[in-house]
């Protein structure tokens, strides 16, 4: 099994990288609690190692370059582009995507505030906006709106639903707090 960072060179060793491919190698990810075992090549990203290798379709396919969002998964609790990183590089931590938010057939407060705001317009830029949002309100449970909006950036709505979202983000950041176990 490859593990994490496998195929690098450590700046004081000095030695030559394990080499990698080009044909499908092992990779374990833990999404959502599970684990997945998958057989890719070293060259597949994050994103595409959830959507084509395994069955989580919430991360989105937009811009392929990480500047709109719709790929956004929470990586050790923090959210990053899922286009811009290598599968491989994510073995071993945690990985949330957005099926991972609701428990027991119950949505989580942040989907419940942008489902009661209407903040999903076409709901492409949601899965991304929903696990931002998660990231902030664990960081900054009682955000201020421009708090919202730096914590946003770089989730890009093209419907423009923006005063909704922030709304949605505002009401679950009080559903939360009132309710401290999520």
């Amino acid at each position: 099994m490859a593990a994490a960072g496998a195929g690098r060179v450590s700046a004081e060793a000095g030695e030559a990288p394990e080499a990698l491919g080009p044909g499908p190698v092992p990779c374990a990810l833990s999404v959502n609690g599970r684990e997945v075992r998958i057989e890719i090549e070293p060259r597949v990203t994050l994103l595409r190692a959830l959507r084509h290798y395994s069955d989580y379709t919430g991360p989105k396919e937009i811009c392929d370059r990480g500047a709109c969002g719709g790929c956004t998964v929470l990586l050790d609790g923090k959210p990053v582009a899922s286009c811009m990183m290598l599968a491989l590089d994510a073995q071993g931590r945690p990985i949330t995507t957005v099926e991972g938010l609701a428990r027991d057939g119950k949505l989580h407060p942040v989907q419940e505030a942008f489902k009661t705001c209407d903040a999903y317009q076409c709901g492409y830029c949601t899965p991304g906006m929903l696990l931002s949002t998660v990231a902030l309100l664990k960081e900054n449970p009682a955000p201020s709106l421009d708090e919202i909006k730096r914590g946003l950036e770089g989730n890009l709505c093209r419907c423009a639903a923006y005063n909704h979202i922030f709304d949605a983000v505002q009401m679950a950041a009080k559903k939360m707090s009132a309710s401290p176990a999520k």
